[in-house]
C-alpha cells in the first residue's frame, strides 16, 4: 500500500474510534484508558474535590488543582459539557483566606450553590471552612464574612475542618455539612443549618458521622430519601471510595445503604480511588462527578495526581443509589451521555503525529488520540509536527497542556511541504487551557517547539477558519502570535 494511503486509512482508523468510544450502548465491552476517543477524565489535567453548577447555558466546574491542591481554585466552564476553558478566580487564595486557626494546607474542596438570589462558594483553606459569594459563577467572588473562617481551624478539635458541602432542600433551607479526620483515620462529619444571609451556621451542629465515614460529605435527595454520601479510605493510595448512608432528613440519623459503596477501585478496569464527588441532575437525570488516580498509576508515586470523570447514577424505587458507566455497573473510561451535553469534544481536523516522546507511553501520537488520560512528552529536540496529509486552510491551534495554571515556552512555525518554515508564533511563555494560537494560514504542516522535557501536552486540536472550541467562533482567552 502506498505509504499516503497507509496514513489516509491509519487517520480514518483513529476517526473512528474516537466516535466509537463515545457511541458504544450501555453495557458495551468496556473502553480501555488509553483507547482514542475516551471520554473519561472529563477534563485535561490533574483535579480533584469537584463541584459543578448549570447557569445561563453555561456549565461551571469547580475543583482542587493538584499535585495536592494549590494557592487557589480551579474553575472550568463549558458551553456544551464537553469542551472545558479554564481560569482562575481571584478569590479564594491562600494568601487571601488566612486566619490565626490557619494551617499550612492549600486551597481545597470548593462546594458551590446558589441562594437568596447569589452563588455561595464554601471552600477549605489552610484546614478551615471560608465563604465567598458572587452573583455568577463566573464570578467575580469575594469574601463574603469580613475576612473570617466561616469553621475555624479549632471548631472541633482533633478533626480536619474541611471538605464543606452545601445543601438547598426543597423549602430553600441551606445546610452545611463537613469534617475529615486526622492522618486518614477518625472522620467524622457534621451537619448544620445555614441562617438566611449564609455566612453564619444557625441552631445546634450535629454529628452524624455514618458507619465508614472519613471525609468529603455530599448531601443528595432522591425519591423522598436523604443520602449523605461521602468518601472513605485514602486517596493517595488505592482504597478511596464513595459510600451512601440513608437519612429521614440532611442531619440524620444515617445509616450506610445495602449497596455501599457505590464507587469504588476497579483494579482491573484500571479505576484507582474513585472519590471526592458531586452529584448533579442534567434533563431528570442523575449523574456523579468524581475524581480518581491518573493513570498510569503506581503505588507510592511521589505526587497526588487525580483527574475528574463522570458517570451516571440511576436512585432505585428501593431507595438505593447506583453507579454506572455505559458497559455496565461502576465507573468506566468511555464516559456516559449526559443530556444536554454535546455527544463528543469538538474533534478538529484528522493529523498525524511526527516527532520523539519522552517514552513509549508519552508517544507524539498521545497529543492527536482526543483521550485526556494520556499525554505527549517531549524528547531529543522537543519537537511535534502535526501531518494534516495535504495543503489545508486552518483557522487556529488549541493546546491544552499538562499544567494549565503553568507558563510553557513554545513556538508555532508552518509549512506547505515539510522543507521550508515559517514562523506563526514566535517562541514566548504561555498559560491556560486550551491556549488558543489564531493563524489563518494554508499548510500541510504545523511544528511545536518546546524545550524537551518541559511541556506535556494533553491534546492539540487544530480547528478549520472560523470554527471554535464549541462549534462558534474563536473562544476565549486567544493568545496572539
Amino acid at each position: 500500500m502506498h505509504r499516503r494511503n497507509r496514513r489516509a486509512l491509519r487517520m480514518r482508523t483513529l476517526m473512528l474510534a474516537a466516535a466509537c468510544a463515545w457511541a458504544v450502548p450501555a453495557n458495551a465491552a468496556p473502553v480501555a484508558w488509553d483507547a482514542p476517543g475516551a471520554g473519561n477524565p472529563l477534563l485535561p489535567g490533574y483535579f480533584a474535590d469537584p463541584s459543578i453548577v448549570h447557569d445561563g447555558g453555561h456549565w461551571y466546574i469547580f475543583a482542587t488543582a493538584d499535585p495536592w491542591g494549590g494557592d487557589h481554585v480551579a474553575l472550568w466552564q463549558s458551553e456544551n459539557g464537553r469542551d472545558w476553558r479554564y481560569s482562575r478566580p481571584a478569590w479564594p487564595t491562600k494568601a487571601a483566606a488566612t486566619s490565626p486557626t490557619s494551617g499550612d494546607a492549600m486551597v481545597w474542596a470548593p462546594s458551590v450553590v446558589k441562594a437568596r438570589g447569589r452563588w455561595w462558594m464554601y471552600v477549605s483553606v489552610g484546614s478551615e471552612i471560608w465563604v465567598g459569594s458572587a452573583p455568577s459563577p463566573a464570578g467575580p467572588w469575594a469574601d463574603a464574612n469580613n475576612g473570617r473562617p466561616l469553621i475555624p481551624g479549632n471548631f472541633r478539635p482533633g478533626f480536619h475542618m474541611i471538605d464543606a458541602e452545601a445543601f438547598v432542600d426543597d423549602d430553600g433551607q441551606a445546610w452545611l455539612a463537613w469534617g475529615s479526620g486526622l492522618n486518614w483515620v477518625n472522620g467524622h462529619c457534621f451537619v448544620a443549618k445555614l441562617a438566611r444571609d449564609m455566612v453564619h451556621l444557625d441552631g445546634a451542629v450535629r454529628d452524624v458521622t455514618p458507619a465508614h465515614y472519613f471525609e468529603a460529605p455530599f448531601l443528595f435527595k432522591a425519591r423522598g430519601h436523604y443520602h449523605l454520601t461521602y468518601s472513605a479510605g485514602n486517596t493517595t493510595r488505592d482504597t478511596y471510595q464513595v459510600r451512601d448512608a440513608i437519612g429521614p432528613g440532611p442531619q440524620g440519623p444515617f445509616t450506610e445503604s445495602a449497596n455501599s459503596p457505590i464507587l469504588q477501585t476497579q483494579p482491573g478496569d484500571q479505576i484507582i480511588s474513585p472519590g471526592h464527588h458531586a452529584l448533579f441532575r442534567s434533563g431528570g437525570q442523575a449523574f456523579v462527578l468524581y475524581h480518581r488516580q491518573a493513570l498510569p498509576w503506581t503505588p507510592g508515586r511521589a505526587e497526588t495526581l487525580r483527574q475528574i470523570a463522570v458517570d451516571a447514577v440511576d436512585a432505585g424505587a428501593d431507595g438505593l443509589l447506583r453507579v454506572h458507566g455505559r458497559a455496565g455497573p461502576g465507573g468506566d473510561h468511555a464516559g456516559v451521555a449526559v443530556p444536554g451535553w454535546a455527544a463528543t469534544r469538538t474533534r478538529g481536523l484528522m493529523w498525524h503525529a511526527l516527532g520523539q516522546g519522552d517514552d513509549a507511553a508519552h508517544s507524539p501520537d498521545k497529543a492527536a488520540d482526543d483521550n485526556y488520560a494520556t499525554l505527549w512528552r517531549p524528547a531529543g529536540d522537543g519537537q511535534l509536527t502535526a501531518d494534516l496529509g495535504r495543503v489545508r486552510r486552518l483557522g487556529a491551534s488549541l493546546l491544552r497542556p499538562e499544567y494549565p495554571d503553568r507558563p510553557y515556552r513554545f513556538a508555532l512555525s508552518a509549512s506547505r511541504d515539510g522543507q521550508h518554515w515559517r514562523m506563526i508564533a514566535p517562541a514566548a511563555a504561555r498559560e491556560g487551557s486550551p491556549i488558543v494560537v489564531p493563524h489563518a494560514i494554508a499548510a500541510r504542516y504545523l511544528r511545536l517547539e518546546v524545550a524537551a522535557g518541559a511541556m506535556g501536552l494533553w491534546e492539540w486540536t487544530i480547528l478549520p477558519p472560523g470554527r471554535g472550541a464549541n462549534g462558534g467562533a474563536a473562544p476565549a482567552g486567544v493568545v496572539r502570535p
